[in-house]
């Protein structure tokens, strides 16, 4: 099953994949629209800076942007009382209409990616875009400057980070 990575070594935390999954969660899928609208959610993805110093990797610091991971076998899945947590596909998605909220996937998620708000948020791995080929299918993926977030398998993104960026300003996917 094709999840979705973030190179630590190219995220800026620039915060654009959070925007950019917002938008794609409402109605008209357009930044200034949704805003305007009030309709601008919370995204389903967080970028997340550890460290003392987040953007400077050389002395410990790293900036990551977070999602779900759909892991198999899910943690949040096993922990959900209503079932509202459920795998379709190999993908772990979220039922809104059965979440009660009783935030027993946060407590489990080991990479804290599941949002508590009235009802448990996670990536859904964009639906509306599932025609979309390549960085387009994921609207975090596309909105990446720097090309961190990308999709594939555990194996490509273990050969992406054995490759050294000489000059991270370069694109060498």
């Amino acid at each position: 099953m094709e999840r979705l990575f973030c190179d630590p070594r190219r995220c800026v935390a620039c915060r654009a994949c959070e925007i950019a999954c917002a938008v794609e969660h409402t109605s008209s899928k357009e930044l200034f629209a949704a805003v305007l609208n009030g309709d601008l959610g919370p995204p389903r993805r967080r970028v997340q800076r550890l460290g003392a110093n987040p953007f400077r990797v050389a002395i410990g610091g790293v900036a990551l942007s977070l999602g779900c991971h759909h892991c198999d076998p899910a943690p949040c899945v096993d922990a959900c009382i209503t079932s509202a947590m459920h795998k379709v596909n190999g993908e772990t998605v979220c039922d809104l209409d059965k979440c009660v909220g009783c935030w027993m996937c946060v407590m489990s998620c080991p990479y804290g990616a599941i949002t508590p708000r009235v009802k448990a948020l996670k990536c859904d791995l964009c639906p509306d875009r599932k025609e979309r080929r390549e960085s387009a299918r994921y609207a975090c993926v596309e909105s990446c400057p720097t090309d961190a977030l990308f999709a594939g398998r555990f194996e490509d993104f273990e050969s992406v980070l054995a490759r050294p960026i000489e000059r991270p300003w370069e694109v060498v996917r």
